[in-house]
């Protein structure tokens, strides 16, 4: 299709990327090397066309010829210009070296303007600058209104503190007094201490043994006169009653028996008696 046709339906009906404002008609299409809207700078309008785009701040040289309009994906041809503008000015004249001067011109002037740009960005990077945020009124609020609900708190704690310190150094409250945490726990373990091996005593306290030295001594004269009072009774009488007597050894048996009265012994000592009554009768 014919150039000139197709910037006459472009001009005239509508295109995607033409923007019309009171200053002028520009174009958004990231291709155009002015950024205006007309017939020498239009993309789309010109089959042989070059311009220079930035990628993540290197610059290639984009050409577009008709001989490549029928293949789209390989519409454009890019090559790496140089850091230095010198060198991608070199670059720059011997690609387009058989091109119209004008396109020539106005891709030399971006590139221009694209390396002084490119040189503002490094110098504002470098640059420390004072970084604006924004803060919302309301979360301002909110941290005013929380600082003055704190302080009056604080204030708040501040004079309790300071009554009972007075209050108790006038004696309102006699001997209470409260103790440090630590130093009162400390206490209460060493009560137990002291309470638990009583408690374990009086557990262990069911079983008693005591000393055979206890008995009275009185009790040890009664058993004497009764082992006299058998050995009479053995020689006087032989009808009565046989009593047996017990071994010499008897004794210590008797020792391991304290505490304890036997029944038996008592009713011996009665019939003793009667026997030295019926003595004294004959008599």
């Amino acid at each position: 299709m014919s150039d000139d046709v197709i910037w006459h339906c472009i001009r005239h009906n509508h295109c995607s990327f033409m923007a019309k404002i009171t200053t002028g008609i520009f174009c958004r299409n990231p291709y155009n090397a002015t950024g205006i809207c007309n017939r020498s700078s239009c993309p789309l309008a010109n089959s042989r066309y070059a311009t220079i785009r930035d990628h993540d701040g290197i610059f290639y040289l984009y050409m577009k010829t008709a001989e490549r309009a029928h293949q789209p994906n390989r519409l454009w041809e890019r090559v790496k210009l140089p850091r230095n503008y010198e060198k991608a000015m070199e670059v720059i004249n011997k690609h387009l070296e058989f091109w119209p001067k004008l396109l020539v011109h106005k891709i030399k002037q971006r590139l221009t303007k694209m390396t002084q740009y490119r040189i503002r960005m490094r110098k504002l990077q470098l640059k420390v600058r004072e970084k604006i945020i924004t803060v919302p009124r309301k979360k301002t609020q909110r941290e005013l209104r929380r600082s003055e609900k704190a302080e009056k708190a604080a204030q708040l704690d501040k004079s309790i503190e300071s009554e009972l310190k007075e209050r108790l150094r006038k004696g309102v409250y006699g001997d209470i007094y409260n103790y440090p945490f630590n130093q009162f726990d400390t206490i209460l373990q060493m009560e137990k201490d002291d309470l638990a091996p009583e408690i374990e005593e009086e557990d262990e306290g069911e079983r008693e043994y005591v000393e055979g030295d206890d008995i009275e001594m009185g009790d040890m004269d009664d058993m004497e006169d009764f082992e006299g009072l058998v050995g009479e009774d053995d020689e006087d009488d032989g009808f009565d009653e046989p009593v047996t007597k017990k071994p010499k050894g008897s004794y210590f048996n008797l020792r391991s028996k304290i505490g304890r009265k036997s029944t038996k012994v008592i009713t011996e000592v009665d019939q003793d008696e009667d026997r030295n009554s019926r003595q004294m009768t004959q008599k």
